[in-house]
């Protein structure tokens, strides 16, 4: 299915204007209707007029007190999943500005408990060193010194020990060499230091590594409620239970072929001697 932005942006209120039509072919109002499903009806008008997106729960109870047909179901299910799709352009991040997104990524980490990181293509902001953090925005737009500042700053929740990271980079992710030796040299150090911390788990796939599945994107899971996929034009935000437990699944067939503690610490220092 391609995702269009200007699909996923009117997927809201087709969802809304589409349970509104049922309720009205069921000949119900929207009172009545929120009491057979027990949700407020404000709640209702609010999902109706595209103010608020459902949970699947929600849906569930809506179409239930709906009385709604199988084929009904399936297609309001279909907008819900569009609906509960993001897509963020990276024209629109660099006129917003990229320290804003690096705030809007502080609210997420500091809102979950488990965070999970797939990395096939290069080392993540959280994980980077400062001269490796300003080498990979030189393709940015402006200046880039107050994005590389909150960058580090975001580095701090690893150490608060109030939640879990697990971090999974491929060998070319560790081995791109975005600078000179001697900067790789010390990003290699940074990854050392940072997997011996006590909530960072931090594993490494070498190639050669028989997987079943490619490392295709860069992605992020906070808990199981949100999924972020990056691809060079933008970015993707998946909301939709199903989608992040795809990606869940996904981390975790990544995450058992991968090298961790000692035995990628001595993977990582084998790549910088070769």
């Amino acid at each position: 299915m391609a995702l269009e932005p200007e699909e996923l942006a009117a997927a809201r209120d087709d969802l809304g204007a589409e349970l509104r039509e049922l309720r009205r072919a069921a000949g119900l109002s929207g009172d009545r209707l929120a009491r057979r499903c027990s949700i407020s009806q404000s709640k209702i008008s609010k999902i109706e007029t595209g103010r608020l997106t459902p949970t699947l729960v929600d849906l569930d109870r809506i179409l239930t007190a709906l009385g709604a047909t199988a084929e009904q179901a399936a297609r309001v299910l279909q907008r819900a999943k569009l609906a509960n799709t993001e897509w963020q352009d990276k024209r629109t991040l660099w006129r917003k500005g990229l320290e804003t997104r690096q705030s809007e990524l502080k609210v997420l980490e500091s809102a979950a408990s488990e965070i999970r990181f797939f990395l096939p293509t290069m080392v993540t902001g959280l994980l980077a060193t400062p001269a490796y953090i300003k080498a990979s925005l030189t393709h940015s737009p402006g200046d880039v010194s107050s994005t590389v500042a909150k960058k580090i700053d975001r580095q701090a929740i690893l150490r608060e020990g109030t939640r879990s990271f697990t971090f999974l980079l491929t060998e070319q992710a560790v081995r791109w060499a975005i600078l000179p030796p001697g900067g790789m040299a010390a990003q290699r150090e940074r990854l050392l230091e940072v997997s011996r911390w006590q909530n960072v788990r931090l594993g490494v796939i070498p190639l050669g590594v028989l997987l079943p599945r490619g490392p295709m994107n860069t992605f992020t899971v906070y808990d199981d409620r949100l999924a972020t996929v990056e691809i060079f034009t933008g970015r993707l935000a998946f909301r939709d239970a199903r989608d992040v437990k795809a990606y869940r699944e996904l981390f975790a067939m990544y995450e058992e072929h991968a090298l961790f503690g000692d035995t990628g610490r001595d993977q990582i220092r084998a790549w910088g001697r070769s």
